[in-house]
């Protein structure tokens, strides 16, 4: 297949991410996908694989993480979600996406194995399935594999994780019924395979407890195993000491805006010093936590106003973005936002998360996909919130909105949903 054609094989597949879902999904299961991952000769075992699963800062962490391996001389591939753009963002080999005509090909590949097994394959288990037969094609060393949305059941799970990580547990894709953060925890504690290293970001004892029930082989914990000793705001992020069982690191600058970056931080030098099972230098460490980059997680595309994307979609995602602009940037200018959001997410609180109550508009907008809330309903959200709001449908007319408002000392932020990012990314780039 070439690109456009893959693209349109996956458009016919089911796709989780976009497709309006009522409650839970029910019959979770890895069998399909370990039955193509077997018929395609198990391509996730040719490499070590490094899982890691979460709430928040699953990316960021498996960027950063990426990045140590490489700076100690591995080819390393990662595999992430969602994209904002392309689909060949979320496969990349030391830190390169993915061609896209080796991405037609390798989706190609896959769906020459479902028309022979006549399987029903889904869109992330397609694109799944591509990436690690990518991954072992091209002979990296280590795949830093991030969990789509589930943990346990997650197609990403037919992976051995050497090393499994579990940034935080909140709550995102969940109904919040009953004591939903101990099943959140227990789907994905999952990943935790007899063999493994836990790396835990998680701080509730009892939610560690879960994770620690899982056979593995040996387990960190933040704060008493890693974590950070001190830091202060930087010019162009922030500045850390950070600890791991294999000694410290200090004044390492990380290039990311926000104080929460440094918290993924400190896993992924934690996640990288229990895969090496040592102290890696502080050049490793420095060379690499300034030379990443994050798409989407509060980047700056514009000054004059300054124009900030940041997929916060839930409501801990949203009081990070608040926090970074309140600590990063301080501004002085009135603050817009563009929002955007996908059914099932908590509306109020990802808006009270943002602080929207401090914009002086809110310009509400539908998520490009067929599970986008409807603008007006997210503006009567903010409306109730006693916020000024309007609605405007289409992301780039609504980013142009925002932007007649703003005045050249102001801020606007979008934000809502990683596919607003995308459009609105694409927006900007077709004005440029």
């Amino acid at each position: 297949m070439d690109y456009g054609a893959a693209l349109d094989h996956l458009d016919t597949l089911i796709n989780y991410e976009s497709r309006p879902r009522a409650g839970r999904v029910h019959g979770l299961s890895l069998q399909s996908m370990q039955a193509l991952a077997s018929a395609m000769g198990d391509p996730q075992h040719r490499y070590r694989v490094i899982h890691v699963t979460g709430t928040n800062g699953k990316g960021s962490t498996v960027r950063v993480t990426a990045r140590l391996l490489q700076e100690m001389g591995l080819r390393v591939g990662a595999y992430t979600s969602p994209h904002l753009v392309a689909p060949t963002e979320r496969v990349s080999v030391d830190s390169e996406p993915m061609d896209p005509e080796a991405f037609g090909a390798a989706i190609g590949d896959v769906a020459r194995f479902t028309d022979h097994m006549q399987m029903r394959a889904t869109w992330f288990e397609t694109v799944t399935a591509a990436a690690l037969q990518h991954f072992a094609d091209v002979a990296v060393d280590v795949a830093v594999v991030e969990v789509g949305m589930l943990g346990r059941f997650d197609a990403t799970n037919v992976v051995d994780a050497e090393v499994a990580v579990i940034t935080n547990v909140g709550r995102d894709h969940t109904d919040g019924a009953g004591d939903w953060r101990l099943a959140v925890a227990r789907e994905k504690a999952g990943i935790v395979k007899p063999g493994s290293t836990i790396v835990c970001g998680e701080t509730d004892p009892r939610l560690r407890d879960v994770f620690r029930a899982e056979p593995h082989a040996a387990m960190l914990e933040r704060g008493p195993d890693f974590g950070i000793e001190r830091e202060r705001l930087a010019i162009g992020g922030w500045v850390a000491d950070f600890f791991t069982p294999y000694g410290r690191h200090p004044d390492s600058l990380t290039a990311m805006h926000g104080r929460h970056q440094l918290d993924n931080a400190s896993l992924a030098v934690a996640t990288a010093e229990a895969f090496f099972e040592a102290r890696l230098s502080d050049e490793v460490v420095d060379g690499a936590l300034a030379g990443v980059r994050v798409p989407g997680r509060f980047e700056i595309v514009g000054r004059e106003p300054l124009v900030v994307l940041d997929g916060a979609h839930n409501p801990d995602g949203a009081r990070a973005a608040a926090a970074t602009l309140n600590d990063d940037f301080a501004p002085s200018g009135r603050r817009f936002l563009v929002v955007g959001m996908q059914s099932g997410r908590d509306i109020a609180g990802v808006l009270q998360g943002l602080e929207a109550d401090r914009a002086e508009r809110v310009v509400c907008c539908t998520a490009p996909t067929a599970r986008g809330i409807p603008a007006p309903e997210i503006a009567a959200a903010a409306a109730a919130l006693g916020v000024a709001s309007e609605a405007v449908a289409e992301v780039g007319a609504a980013l142009d909105r925002a932007l007649e408002l703003a005045d050249a000392a102001d801020v606007v932020t979008v934000t809502g949903s990683f596919t607003v990012i995308g459009a609105a990314k694409t927006a900007l780039a077709e004005r440029s």
